[in-house]
C-alpha cells in the first residue's frame, strides 16, 4: 500500500506545478530540475524539497542570461559534427587538450557545454563546503539546466534547428512541443542518485548519447513529413493574444512513436544525470549537513548583475547569444 500512495503524492507534487506551463523550453527544464530532487538521498532531500520552488522556477535563468552575456550562449551546446563523426574518438575530452588542438576561440564558437558542466560542478562543491545556501541553490539550479541541454541531441550539432536540411523548427518541436503534449504521461520513477567516479567521462557520455541520436531525430521527421500534408502536419493555437502555427498533435504523436519515445528517454536520462551530479558534488564536499547552510548576503556586484540580467530578459534585445533559440515549435 505504501508504494502506490507515495507514487500518487509525488505525481501530485510534480503535475500541480506544471499543468499550466506553456513557454517552449522552459517546461522541460523546470520539470527536469524538479523531479531530480526526488532522486536525492535523505540527507539531501529535505533541503532541496524545502527550496523546490526556487530550483524549479529558476531552472530557466541561464537561457534568460543569453540575452545579456556574450559568453553565455556557448555554455549550452557543442557542435560535435563541426569536428568529427560519432563516436568522435579523436576529439579531446579534456579542456586543455582541446584548446591545444583547436584554440579556445574555436571551442567557444562551437560550444563548450561538457566543460562548463565541469566548471559548475567545481562551483557547487565549493558552495557545499562553504555551507552557502544561496550559492548551493543557484549553482544546483543552473547546473541542472546545462546538464539538461547536454541531454538534447539538437544541442550537439551545427544543424541545431534543421536549417541545413530544410527542417527549420525541429528544435522547438523536439525539445518543447512533444514534451508539452505528452510529458504528463512520462514515467518519472527513475531510481536513486548515484555517485560518479569520473565526472568528465560521465559528462561526455551524456553528450555522446545525445549526438548518437541525431540520425533518428532528423531522419524520422523527414520520413514522416513526406507522408503528412501541411494541413495535417500543422495546426494553429493561441499563445496569449497571438495565433501561432505549431505541429499538430497527430504529427507529434507519430514522430514520438517513430523515435520510440526518445524524448521521454532523454528527459529521464537528464533527470537522473542532474541528481547524480548534485549528489556527487555533495559527497566530494564532505557530505555537509545542509540544514546548517545559511543565506549569506549577496554582494553589491552580484545584486546588480542579477537585476541587469532580469531587465535584459524582459526587454529581450537581439541577438540572443549562441544558437538561435526559437520560442515556438515551428520557427
Amino acid at each position: 500500500m505504501k508504494y502506490p500512495i507515495a507514487k500518487i503524492l509525488v505525481l501530485f507534487l510534480i503535475v500541480f506545478t506544471f499543468k499550466n506551463a506553456q513557454a517552449w523550453g522552459f517546461w522541460g527544464h523546470q520539470r527536469i530540475n524538479r523531479i531530480a530532487v526526488f532522486l536525492l538521498p535523505p540527507a539531501m532531500i529535505d533541503f532541496y524539497k524545502a527550496n523546490i520552488e526556487y530550483i524549479t522556477v529558476h531552472a530557466v535563468d541561464p537561457d534568460k542570461r543569453r540575452y545579456a552575456l556574450p559568453d553565455e550562449g556557448a555554455r549550452h551546446f557543442i557542435d560535435l559534427d563541426h569536428y568529427c563523426q560519432y563516436p568522435c574518438d579523436s576529439f579531446p575530452r579534456r579542456w586543455k587538450d582541446a584548446v591545444a588542438k583547436y584554440s579556445e576561440d574555436t571551442l567557444k564558437a562551437y560550444g563548450i557545454v561538457p566543460w562548463h558542466i565541469q566548471t559548475m560542478m567545481y562551483r557547487l562543491t565549493d558552495a557545499f563546503k562553504m555551507k552557502d545556501k544561496n550559492k548551493i541553490l543557484k549553482t544546483s539550479t543552473e547546473l541542472g539546466h546545462y546538464v539538461a541541454d547536454a541531454s538534447v541531441p539538437l544541442h550537439t550539432t551545427e544543424n541545431y534547428n534543421g536549417q541545413m536540411t530544410n527542417q527549420v523548427g525541429i528544435h522547438g518541436f523536439w525539445e518543447s512541443r512533444i514534451p508539452e503534449l505528452f510529458g504528463e504521461d512520462y514515467d518519472y520513477f527513475i531510481g536513486k542518485a548515484e555517485y560518479i567516479d569520473k565526472p568528465l567521462d560521465y559528462t561526455w557520455k551524456i553528450v555522446l548519447q545525445s549526438h548518437a541520436a541525431l540520425d533518428t531525430v532528423f531522419g524520422m521527421e523527414k520520413k514522416l513529413s513526406a507522408t503528412f500534408p501541411d494541413d495535417i502536419k500543422y495546426t494553429y493555437e493561441s499563445r496569449g493574444a497571438t495565433m501561432v502555427r505549431v505541429y499538430s498533435k497527430e504529427f507529434s504523436q507519430a514522430y514520438s512513436d517513430s523515435m520510440q519515445k526518445m524524448v521521454e528517454r532523454r528527459m529521464r536520462s537528464a533527470i537522473k544525470s542532474v541528481a547524480d551530479i548534485w549528489y556527487t558534488c555533495w559527497i566530494n564536499a564532505g557530505q555537509q549537513v545542509l540544514n546548517e547552510a545559511k543565506e549569506l548576503p549577496l554582494s553589491e556586484e552580484e545584486r546588480k548583475e542579477m537585476e541587469e540580467e532580469d531587465r535584459l530578459w524582459r526587454t529581450k534585445p537581439k541577438p540572443m547569444f549562441g544558437h538561435f533559440h526559437p520560442e515556438s515549435g515551428t520557427e
